[in-house]
């Protein structure tokens, strides 16, 4: 059997700007805007997932067990001086959190 992996991007802490791209296992996974999730099937038992805003970069590891629903939601969230480098420098550093839902 299967289990099903859920990545959503949602939250209203998130900053809504850039994509951020996941994969799992080391392969294209999915590329998530603010607002987008992607549920795909994925083989029982250990699996590390892989996100990437393009400025910061987190692994999770986790394991998934027959016919489980796994979900994460990501996001991305500014710094403490993103505001002030994009308004003096028009960029500036954004943060990853990765949350498992137990829903």
């Amino acid at each position: 059997m299967a289990s099903r992996l859920t990545v959503s991007r949602n939250s209203p802490a998130d900053v809504q700007q850039r994509q951020v791209i996941v994969k799992l296992d080391g392969e294209p996974f999915a590329i998530l805007l603010y607002g987008q999730s992607v549920t795909r099937e994925i083989p029982v038992g250990s699996h590390h997932l892989r996100f990437d805003n393009t400025w910061a970069k987190k692994t999770v590891e986790f394991k998934a067990a027959d016919t489980e629903d796994v979900k994460f939601n990501v996001i991305n969230r500014a710094g403490r001086f993103t505001w002030w480098m994009v308004a003096v420098l028009g960029a500036g550093p954004m943060y990853l959190t990765i949350e498992r839902s137990s829903a």
